[in-house]
């Protein structure tokens, strides 16, 4: 099966709401394809071990060797801590059973270069969604120019420091993992509000009323896994996208001119008689926009192949393996060559200059 054939044939769970954040289920009732454990599991067994690629290290790269019987799914965007300096994944990889491999990734980590531990371990935290439509296009622009899995890692730490400061979070090390934990308690409020659903392999997310983005990932246990880590990283977004709300709001009642009207707040509230019909239709335009993206397909570094999305407002990848999707991940495509952190950069500097 092609990817468009998934996200056609996706089903939708109940609407679910909190603040500025929406979210969908999504449902896929065909087989899951081969075997596999996530990160987290295969950290937790022991059977998967995340090292810098020598005593020296290598910013874009890092060694995986899994000793277990059964593959691992990492997820682009994932992020791993410890060794010389935290990382992300590039790109969603299946680690194949009793193999070791190199892996590309990013830095989340600025100001770190020194060792803290002999291994990785996994933060707990994914990579805001705004920040990995960014990584991905720029992965994808690295692909067809023959650079493989490579990400731009000013753009990242650029991300990282306007997220931190619209988030009014310092960070010695300038650690995206740093504002994650500052904002627990607020983004504990979000994740509490979007509950996992029976047969559940996915989600839809809406923030301030439009799709952000989407993943999906082909078995139900592995999605059941990561589903806190996928709500916190939109719900950084959204948390930012409010406080970018209210800061304009401010600026308009400082002028004179009438505040906007405020958004209905649904606490959680879950909808399955029919008042989510307009987020409904929205969700499955998008779905249809990501079925038409242009496809690109490239060896995966691990097992299968690594399929990259463009289109003129969405943008995405996904894993294949036997023919089955492991795991799809799409996008808003912002026009902005910044992506959708541009308006995190605008809150940052009207912040910078209130401060100052």
């Amino acid at each position: 099966m092609e990817a468009r054939d998934y996200l056609l044939e996706m089903e939708l769970g109940g609407l679910q709401s909190f603040e500025n954040m929406a979210v969908f289920a999504l449902r896929f009732s065909r087989n899951g394809g081969p075997e596999y454990i996530t990160l987290k599991e295969a950290l937790e067994r022991g059977v998967f071990v995340v090292t810098e690629v020598s005593a020296g290290g290598s910013v874009p790269e890092l060694m995986v060797e899994n000793k277990g019987d059964v593959a691992v799914l990492i997820l682009d965007g994932e992020e791993l801590v410890g060794a010389k300096q935290n990382r992300v994944l590039n790109t969603t990889i299946l680690v194949g059973p009793k193999s070791v491999t190199k892996v590309p990734v990013s830095c989340t980590e600025q100001g770190r270069w020194s060792y803290v531990s002999n291994v990785f371990k996994e933060s707990g935290h994914h990579m805001a969604a705004n920040l990995r439509a960014i990584n991905i296009r720029n992965v994808n622009l690295s692909l067809r120019s023959g650079r493989e899995f490579h990400g731009d890692q000013g753009a990242v730490w650029n991300g990282i420091d306007q997220m931190a400061m619209a988030a009014d979070v310092r960070s010695k090390t300038g650690a995206m993992r740093d504002v994650f934990e500052a904002k627990r308690a607020v983004l504990e409020d979000y994740l509490k509000s979007f509950k996992l659903e029976g047969e559940q392999k996915g989600t839809i997310v809406f923030i301030g009323g439009e799709v952000a983005g989407l993943d999906f990932v082909s078995r139900e246990s592995a999605y059941a896994m990561l589903h806190p880590k996928l709500i916190k990283s939109y719900a950084m977004e959204a948390m930012i996208a409010a406080e970018l709300k209210k800061e304009g709001d401010e600026a308009e009642k400082e002028k004179g001119k009438p505040k906007g009207t405020k958004s209905s707040r649904k606490g959680g509230k879950e909808d399955r008689a029919g008042a989510g019909k307009p987020e409904a239709a929205k969700a499955r335009e998008f779905l249809g926009k990501a079925a038409d993206c242009i496809e690109t397909r490239y060896p995966s570094v691990g097992l299968g192949a690594s399929l990259r999305y463009e289109g003129r407002d969405v943008i995405g990848s996904a894993l294949a393996v036997e023919s089955r999707i492991i795991h799809m991940a799409f996008f808003r495509n912002s026009a902005n060559p910044g992506g959708r952190a541009g308006d995190m950069a605008a809150f940052s500097s009207r912040r910078r200059f209130r401060t100052e």
